[in-house]
């Protein structure tokens, strides 16, 4: 039986279906960047994961209180197979971000970042608690 281009691409296109994959692996949105933010005594910390990129990709800004987290990615190789031509790339490229509200006093000092196999970890401080000061006497003599 003779398989035109569409059908051909129509038998990949449900080996990539439950039960092997779901439609929902093959979304690049919930592949990266997946958070994990944990409430310390002292602060917040922040686990994302950016499978794939490189640090020096990855670009965290602070501002108005909002921390923005974005990430980079692009793929130059244009090679192609040498038996034939491709029926599916799965690879990301493009970018990602996501903000989160830290408050006012996270600042660049105050701010821990470090990049490890693929998981970004950032620490953020907690605002200091206000502690209303108890009113002091003054003698009178």
């Amino acid at each position: 039986m003779y398989l035109t281009r569409r059908d051909n691409n129509r038998f990949f296109d449900d080996f990539f279906r439950a039960p092997f994959w779901s439609n929902a692996d093959l979304s690049t949105n919930t592949k990266i960047m997946k958070t994990d933010v944990q409430e310390t005594e002292n602060g917040y910390v922040i686990h994302m994961d950016l499978p794939g990129f490189d640090k020096e990709n990855i670009q965290v800004e602070l501002k108005d209180g909002y921390m923005t987290v974005s990430a980079n990615k692009a793929s130059s190789d244009e090679e192609q197979d040498p038996n034939g031509k491709y029926i599916r790339k799965e690879r990301f490229e493009g970018s990602c971000k996501r903000s989160f509200y830290v408050g006012e006093y996270a600042s660049e000092e105050n701010v821990k970042a470090a990049f490890n196999n693929g998981v970004l970890k950032l620490e953020i401080p907690k605002e200091p608690e206000v502690v209303p000061e108890a009113p002091k006497r003054i003698s009178i003599d």
